[in-house]
């Protein structure tokens, strides 16, 4: 489908973790593509307030809490810098869509990590 806001087409999801090797590219891609999906359900779902937002990030959030084990056997794992530059990722996504109101801890409220 693809992401149709510039913004968010131009981004770089999860730029530092891939610039840190700790982190696997590999993994990190899954975690990018949890990232598109999640602005791809925004334009086709339309939320029309923060509740709704919140469900779909919230199932975004799932996706990340199931890539947990992948980091893991990667010899990796999602620690303090991969959960801020996840959250950095999800309050960019909530704003570029409009939702400037939104709660950064309720964007992932959902988060095993």
């Amino acid at each position: 489908m693809g992401i149709s806001n510039r913004r968010m087409a131009e981004y770089g999801f999860l730029r530092g973790l891939y610039e840190d090797a700790y982190f696997p590219d590999r993994v990190v891609d899954r975690g990018r593509a949890v990232l598109v999906r999640l602005c791809e359900r925004i334009e086709a779902e339309r939320p029309a307030g923060l509740a709704a937002l919140y469900v779909l990030t919230h199932a975004a959030t799932e996706e990340f809490n199931a890539l947990e084990a992948e980091f893991e056997a990667a010899g990796s794992e999602i620690e303090t810098v991969a959960r801020e530059e996840i959250g950095e990722d999800f309050r960019a996504v909530a704003m570029a869509y409009g939702f400037t109101g939104a709660d950064p801890e309720e964007l992932m409220a959902t988060r095993e990590w």
